[in-house]
C-alpha cells in the first residue's frame, strides 16, 4: 500500500475573528499581510515555501498529511449538479462541462487530465476556513475556491487571469512556469484560452504547503508531476466598470419605484411656440436637470446601494432550501438566545456603511437597530453569537433563516 493511502488529511484550522495584520504570517513568509498587500498585490509574483507549515512538520516526524479532501472526494462532488466542475485533457486539448459519472473521469494512474471543481468553499468546510485566512483582502473582491486534481501532465495549458489568484499546493508536486510577457494573444482554434506563445522566465517545483501568488495577467503553466496532484486556487474576482455602472444603474432605476411623486405628469405651461420641434425641449431638460438634484442621483451616495446589492449576489450556481422543519417564530426567537446563527456556506453578505446586503437584497431596510446590529455581526464576523434580539420572529433574521440564507450551526 502507498504512503498516499496511508496519510492523514490535514485539517485547516478557522482563522481567527481578528487577524493580526501587522504582524508576521507563515503563510505569506514570514512577512504581514499589511505589507504583502504593499509589496506585491497587484504588482509582482510571491512563491512562499511551507505557506502552510503544518505538511512540513509531518514530514520532518516522518508522517505523511494528505489533502483535506480525497480523490474520491472530489469525484463524488463532480457529480453532483449543484458543483460547477470542468475536465480538461491535453493531446489533443478537449473541454467538458459537468456533471461527471465515475467512468467519465479518468483513473489517477492516466495522464494528461485534469479535473476543475470551482466554488467549493459553498461545499465543504475545509474549502471555507482556507478562505478564511485572506480575509484581510475586502470580501467584495472575493470570487471562490477552485480545486484542480489531475494526473501526471495534466494542466490546462500556459494561460493568463484578469485577477489575483493564490495557487496553494494541497496534495502531490506541480512545476509552475510564469512570464512578465506582454504578448497575451490566444490561440485561436483551441477549445481552451492558451497563450500561442509563452516564453517562461522564472520556474518551480511545489511541494504539498507551498504557495504561489500571482497578480492579474501573469502568464503562467503548471504541470502536475504526481498522481492525484492537487492545487487550491483562491480567486479575486475583478468586475470592469462596465458592470459595475450597469447594474448599478439598473438597481438604482429600480428603487425609483419607491418615490410617488415621480408619478407626477411633466407639465410645460411656460412652454412657448418654436421654430425647431425637432429639438428635445429647454423645459424639459431643465426639469430633468432639477429632479435629478432634488434625488441626488447625480451623487455616488445613490449609486452605491446598488453596486453593494449586486457584489453580494450569490453565484448562479447556488441553491437555497429552508430547513426541512423549520422552527416557528417563537421557537426562532429562543433560539437565538442559546445557539449562534451563521451565514449559509452560498451566502454573500457585503456591508455599505451600517446596512447590510445578503444575497442582493437590503436586510437592514425597516428593522430595528437591534436587529441591524444583528446583521451588521454577521457581515463582520460571518457569525451571529447567541443573544436575546426583541422583534426577531417578525424581522429580515427569520426571513432569512426560512429561505436557508442563515442557518443555526451545529
Amino acid at each position: 500500500m502507498s504512503l498516499f493511502y496511508l496519510s492523514k488529511p490535514y485539517q485547516p484550522p478557522q482563522a481567527p475573528q481578528n487577524l493580526p495584520l501587522n504582524e508576521p504570517w507563515a503563510l505569506f513568509g514570514g512577512i504581514s499581510p499589511d505589507l504583502f498587500m504593499r509589496r506585491y498585490w497587484q504588482k509582482k509574483p510571491l512563491l512562499v515555501r511551507g505557506a502552510i507549515p503544518a505538511f512540513k512538520l509531518a514530514s520532518q516526524n516522518n508522517e505523511a498529511l494528505a489533502s483535506p479532501i480525497s480523490a474520491q472526494e472530489l469525484f463524488k462532488f463532480a457529480s453532483r449538479d449543484a458543483v460547477e466542475s470542468r475536465l480538461i485533457k491535453a493531446k489533443p486539448w478537449s473541454f467538458e462541462h459537468g456533471p461527471f459519472t465515475p467512468k467519465s473521469i479518468p483513473s489517477l494512474n492516466t495522464s494528461d487530465w485534469t479535473l476543475l471543481l470551482q466554488g467549493m468553499d459553498a461545499h465543504h468546510p475545509a474549502a471555507a476556513k482556507i478562505l478564511s485566512w485572506f480575509r484581510f483582502i475586502p470580501d467584495a473582491r472575493l470570487d471562490d475556491l477552485m480545486i484542480s486534481i489531475a494526473g501526471i501532465g495534466g494542466g490546462v495549458g500556459p494561460h493568463f487571469d484578469s485577477y489575483d489568484v493564490f495557487l496553494i499546493q494541497m496534495s502531490g508536486r506541480r512545476q509552475w512556469r510564469i512570464s512578465k510577457q506582454k504578448d497575451l494573444s490566444l490561440s485561436p482554434n483551441l477549445p481552451l484560452k492558451i497563450l500561442e506563445s509563452f516564453k517562461s522566465e522564472h520556474e518551480w517545483i511545489l511541494e504539498p504547503g507551498d504557495m504561489l501568488y500571482l497578480p492579474p495577467h501573469i502568464a503562467h503553466d503548471g504541470i502536475a508531476l504526481d498522481a492525484a496532484c492537487q492545487t487550491w486556487s483562491v480567486g479575486f474576482r475583478s468586475p470592469s466598470f462596465k458592470e459595475l455602472l450597469q447594474e448599478g444603474l439598473w438597481r438604482l432605476a429600480e428603487s425609483l419605484e419607491d418615490i410617488p411623486g415621480l408619478e407626477k405628469k411633466f407639465a410645460d405651461p411656460k412652454q412657448r411656440a418654436t421654430a425647431h420641434a425637432e429639438q428635445l425641449p429647454a423645459e424639459l431638460i431643465e426639469q430633468i436637470t432639477l429632479k435629478l438634484a432634488e434625488l441626488k442621483l447625480d451623487k455616488v451616495a445613490g449609486f452605491l446601494p446598488g453596486v453593494t446589492a449586486y457584489l453580494s449576489e450569490p453565484k448562479q450556481q447556488a441553491l437555497f432550501a429552508g430547513p426541512s422543519r423549520p422552527l416557528n417564530p417563537s421557537r426562532f426567537s429562543q433560539a437565538l438566545s442559546s445557539k449562534r446563527l451563521i451565514p449559509s456556506p452560498q451566502s454573500r453578505i457585503l456591508s455599505l456603511g451600517k446596512t447590510v446586503y445578503c444575497n442582493g437584497e437590503d436586510m437592514c431596510q425597516g428593522q430595528t437597530r437591534d436587529i441591524t446590529s444583528a446583521w451588521q455581526a454577521l457581515s463582520a464576523k460571518k457569525v451571529l453569537s447567541a443573544r436575546k434580539l426583541k422583534g426577531a420572529s417578525k424581522s429580515s433574521l427569520y426571513e432569512a433563516y426560512l429561505a436557508g440564507w442563515l442557518v443555526f450551526e451545529s
